[in-house]
C-alpha cells in the first residue's frame, strides 16, 4: 500500500509493481485514482507512462480511495509530509491526525514506512501513538530523495536511507526497498530525519549564495555566468556551483522553515537564503522598473512551472513574478509548455505581444527561440535574445 497518486507516491507505487509486488495506490482524490486506473498519469514523469500501462495491466497496480484496503497491505507507505502553516511554522500534529483515520484499518504486524519529510522528532511522536492504541506495528523514516521527474531512474540507482529504531524494522523496510536496488543507509529515525532536512536546506543556501553573487555581478554590469565558469572550469574546489536562477518548488522554502523552527528560529543561514532566494523576483522587477517605463508596457513571462521540463508549478516564483508584475506593468501575460493553466498563452503568441520578456523557467525550448525583444535571462541560457 503506497499512499497517493501524486509526485512521492505514484513514482514509487509504480516501481514498486514494475518490481513484481502488487500494490495499491491510495489517494483521497477520485479523479487522480481514475486517471492511474485507466493508464494516465496526472503529471509528468520521465519514463513513467510506459511502466504505468503495464502494471495496470497486468494487475500488479491499482489505485483507490477505500482506506478499508490499509488492512490488506504487509507494507504501508506513508507519503503524508509535515505541512507549514500561515505563519511558515510547520504542524507535527498534522501525519499523527492521519494515523487517527486510519487506526481501525491498521493491523498489527504491518510495517509503516514513512516517505515524505518530517519535523524532527515526529517519527518519535507516532512510535509513541502506536505504543499508546496497543498497536504493534514496526516503522521506518525512509526518506524519498528524488529529483521530480528523474524517480524512474533515481529510485533505483541512489542509496535508500533507512531510519529505524529496532533491528526487525530495519529488516522489513531493507527488504521492500530491495526491490528496487541493493543500496542502504541504516541510521536512526531522528538521524534520518535530520539527513532528508539538511539536504534540501543545503541545497537552498546553496542557490542562495549564487543568487546574491548573481545579483552582486548583474549590479556591477559583469555577466555573472562567465564568472562562474571562470570559476568552476576545471577547479574541482568549486565544481558542485549551481548557476543562478528562481530557487522553487515544494520542497526547498518549505524545508528551510522547518529547520528554522526546529532551531527555535535561530537558523540565522536559513533565514538570509530565504530573504535572498525569495527576494529574487522582486530584484527582477526593480531592474526591468529602472530601465523601463514597466506601468506602459506588457511583460510576457516564459516558463511558470518550478523547474525546467516538468509539469509542477508548486511554490513557483515565476508566479510571485507575475504577482510582482500585476502590480507594475500595463499588463501580464504568461506561457508554458507543460503546465496546466486556463490563463497560458502559447510562447509565439507571448513574445509577439510582448514589449519585455522574462525567461521564469529554463526550458530545453525557449535555448533556440529567437526572442527579438529585451529579455531578462537570469539562466543566462538564451543567447538569441536582446539581453539586459
Amino acid at each position: 500500500m503506497v499512499g497517493g497518486c501524486g509526485h512521492v507516491g505514484l513514482p514509487l507505487a509504480i516501481a514498486f509493481a514494475d518490481a513484481g509486488l502488487t500494490v495499491i495506490a491510495l489517494d483521497i482524490n477520485p479523479t487522480g485514482v481514475d486517471l492511474v486506473n485507466n493508464s494516465k498519469l496526472p503529471f509528468l514523469e520521465v519514463g513513467a507512462q510506459e511502466k504505468l500501462e503495464s502494471v495496470i495491466s497486468n494487475g500488479k497496480l491499482h489505485a483507490s480511495t477505500s482506506r478499508e484496503l490499509v488492512s490488506t497491505a504487509e507494507f504501508v507507505v506513508v507519503v503524508i509530509g509535515t505541512p507549514v502553516d500561515e505563519f511558515l511554522k510547520p504542524d507535527p500534529e498534522a501525519i499523527i491526525a492521519a494515523f487517527e483515520e486510519l487506526k481501525s484499518h491498521l493491523v498489527s504486524g504491518q510495517t509503516i514506512i514513512l516517505r515524505s519529510t518530517v519535523y524532527p522528532g515526529v517519527s518519535k511522536r507516532i512510535e509513541d501513538w502506536l505504543e499508546r492504541n496497543n498497536l504493534s506495528l514496526h516503522l521506518a523514516f525512509c526518506p524519498e530523495r528524488i529529483a521530480e521527474g528523474k524517480a524512474m531512474t533515481e529510485l533505483y540507482s541512489l542509496p535508500q536511507i533507512i531510519g529505524t529504531r529496532e533491528i526487525e524494522s530495519r529488516h522489513r523496510a531493507a527488504f521492500l526497498f530491495s526491490s528496487l536496488g541493493d543500496k542502504f543507509v541504516y541510521v536512526t529515525p531522528e538521524e534520518a530525519e535530520l539527513a532528508k532536512l539538511f539536504t534540501n536546506v543545503w541545497r537552498y543556501i546553496k542557490f542562495a549564495a549564487v543568487n546574491q553573487f548573481y545579483m552582486m555581478a548583474n549590479d556591477f554590469g559583469v555577466d555573472f555566468e562567465q564568472v562562474r565558469n571562470a570559476i568552476t572550469f576545471e577547479y574541482p574546489r568549486a565544481d558542485d556551483m549551481p548557476a543562478a536562477g528562481f530557487a522553487a518548488g515544494p520542497c526547498l522554502f518549505k524545508d528551510t522553515m522547518q529547520l528554522s523552527a526546529f532551531s527555535h528560529n535561530g537558523f540565522a543561514l536559513g533565514h538570509a537564503a530565504m530573504l535572498v532566494n525569495e527576494g529574487l523576483p522582486g530584484y527582477v522587477v526593480g531592474r526591468i522598473e529602472s530601465q523601463y517605463p514597466l506601468k506602459e508596457l506588457t511583460v510576457g513571462i516564459l516558463g511558470m512551472a518550478f523547474k525546467p521540463e516538468v509539469d509542477d508549478p508548486r511554490s513557483s516564483l515565476s508566479y510571485n513574478l507575475r504577482k510582482q508584475l500585476l502590480f507594475k506593468a500595463k499588463k501580464v501575460l504568461i506561457s508554458d509548455p507543460f503546465v496546466r493553466d486556463d490563463r497560458l498563452i502559447p510562447a509565439d503568441e507571448l513574445i509577439k505581444e510582448s514589449d519585455i520578456i522574462v525567461i521564469g523557467t529554463p526550458h530545453e525550448q525557449y535555448k533556440k527561440m529567437v526572442i527579438d525583444k529585451p529579455t531578462f535571462d537570469i539562466w543566462n541560457m538564451n543567447k538569441n535574445g536582446v539581453l539586459f
